[in-house]
C-alpha cells in the first residue's frame, strides 16, 4: 500500500505506521473497496489514550472530545473545541492514501505536526521525496 503524509511517499508498505517504533495508525483495504478500515491510537502528553479509533470509528472518545468524519473517501478526526484536525485522511483514484494534515502526541509525549509541505516530529522534518519500504511499516522518527 502506497501511504503519503504530508509531502512524502512510502511506497509498498504494509499499511501501519509506527511513530517513534510504536505502532500508531494501521490502515487496512477492504475487500470490497473504497475507503480502508483506520485504527489509531491518540495519546496525550502523558501516555494517556483519550480517543482510539477502531476500523474508522471512534471505539473511546472521552468526554466527547472528538468529532470524526467520514465520507466514502476521506476521514477527518478534529477536536470538537478548538476544530483542530488531528488526522485527515484521504483515498486517491490510484488507491494511494495521503495524510494531508495532522497534529497529534506520540506514546512518548512528543507531537508529530502533518502539513501538506512537510512532517516533523522533534527535531526531524521531513519534505518531498519517496521512500520504498519494501512491505515493511513506515517508520516516523
Amino acid at each position: 500500500m502506497d501511504i503519503q503524509i504530508g509531502p512524502h511517499l512510502y511506497r509498498n508498505s504494509n499499511g501501519t505506521i509506527e511513530v517513534e517504533g510504536v505502532p500508531q495508525i494501521d490502515i487496512e483495504p477492504r475487500s470490497s473497496g473504497g475507503f480502508p478500515k483506520v485504527n489509531f491510537a491518540l495519546f496525550e502528553t502523558g501516555g494517556k489514550m483519550p480517543a482510539k479509533l477502531t476500523d474508522s470509528t471512534l471505539a473511546i472518545n472521552e468526554g466527547q472530545a472528538y468529532a470524526l468524519e467520514r465520507s466514502p473517501t476521506s476521514l477527518v478526526m478534529r477536536h470538537q473545541d478548538s476544530g483542530k484536525e488531528i488526522l485527515n485522511m484521504a483515498l486517491e483514484e490510484n488507491g494511494r492514501l495521503v495524510i494531508s494534515q495532522g497534529e497529534f502526541y506520540t506514546l512518548k509525549g512528543h507531537t508529530l505536526t502533518i502539513t501538506p509541505s512537510e512532517w516533523t516530529l522533534e527535531k526531524t522534518t521531513v519534505t518531498e521525496g519517496e521512500t520504498d519500504v519494501q512491505g515493511k511499516a513506515v517508520p516516523l522518527e
